[in-house]
């Protein structure tokens, strides 16, 4: 999710955990944790793509440095502040729920967030998001303007601080609900059209939780569906896109590659480019626009060509900017059809 996200939940949490006793700075200080872990960014700055793309939401997302942090920081605040009426388990309670909403919520977007580094590199992640949602974010948002605004000794805070987890929480739900329905008639709609598969996801399409991508890991590539929930007809329209993994052959031997394989979790295809290389195609975040047209680019696109002395290069393909035409499609498209 974004940090600005993170910073009103975690401000949220800071209130609701410790702001009888902080004050207003239990919204700085939980905001400030709800971010810590983003700090693999700065790290991940400094690395070539594939490695950068396994920093982020690596060890610092996970359950062990999350639960570290926490009595790492309550030590030293606990000791820095104590002019607060605060004991080392009010400052815990803070920055561990604070810690903890940050990987959680991010393990409900796309991406895939390490809890279990650096024991496993399994990354766990719900699909029921999109990393930026502005009907989840906006309760949350003007919660935390209300208690910035509100006295602390006012009794309208509490009204406020629950209105805006109660709201965002229930929305969270939503989008559950909202996934299985699509995963069920995602699965009906592959099973009328005889399609046998190996796995699939879905996933929420940019901005909204109403428009759904999905995707079916077949034996040479993938069936692909838009679904929105104000759909009326019974079955999906799912068209199909070749894997051509042979085309990355000569490139299975670099170890950049398998990390690159390994981050999209085996969901990837490959194309050849105008340039005489390839096109390495992470699908799990879906394409931009392809709710109206099956041959659009994929949002993650990594371009492979062999350089002097054989060496290969990786360069990432520009994210195409959404234009105004794109969001009245995307707009369009989650009215149904």
């Amino acid at each position: 999710m974004d940090n600005i996200t993170h910073a009103v939940l975690g401000a949220s949490i800071g209130e609701l955990t410790a702001g009888k006793k902080l004050g207003k700075k239990a919204l700085l200080w939980g905001a400030l944790a709800a971010n810590l872990p983003d700090i693999d960014v700065f790290f991940s700055s400094f690395q070539k793509i594939p490695d950068s793309l396994l920093t982020h939401r690596g060890f610092t997302h996970s359950i062990l440095f999350c639960a570290l942090a926490t009595l790492l920081l309550a030590w030293w605040f606990n000791n820095m502040f104590r002019r607060y009426n605060a004991a080392f388990e009010d400052w815990a309670r803070l920055f561990g729920f604070s810690l903890f909403s940050h990987i959680i919520l991010d393990s409900l977007t796309t991406y895939g967030t390490g809890w279990f580094e650096p024991f496993s590199h399994y990354r766990v992640s719900f699909n029921t998001i999109f990393v930026l949602d502005p009907t989840y974010t906006i309760p949350l948002l003007i919660s935390f303007i209300a208690l910035v605004i509100l006295k602390s000794s006012s009794l309208k805070r509490k009204y406020w601080l629950w209105a805006g987890l109660i709201i965002s929480s229930s929305y969270l739900l939503f989008d559950f609900i909202n996934k299985i329905s699509v995963d069920t008639l995602f699965e009906k709609t592959l099973k009328k059209n005889n399609i046998t598969w190996e796995s699939y996801t879905s996933t929420p399409t940019p901005l909204n939780n109403f428009l759904w991508y999905t995707m079916a890991h077949s034996t040479n590539g993938y069936y692909i569906g838009y679904q929105s929930i104000l759909d009326k007809s019974e079955f999906m329209d799912v068209f199909f896109i070749p894997k051509n993994d042979s085309l990355l052959i000569p490139f299975n031997s670099d170890e950049r590659v398998q990390k690159m394989i390994r981050f999209a979790e085996g969901y990837y295809c490959i194309s050849k480019n105008d340039s005489g290389g390839i096109d390495f195609h992470d699908m799990r975040f879906g394409q931009i626009g392809g709710w109206h047209d099956p041959n659009a680019p994929f949002v993650f696109t990594y371009h492979l060509s062999k350089g002097k002395n054989s060496q290969m290069m990786i360069n990432q393909g520009r994210f195409q900017a959404s234009t105004k035409e794109e969001f009245n499609s995307l707009i369009t498209r989650i009215k149904g059809i």
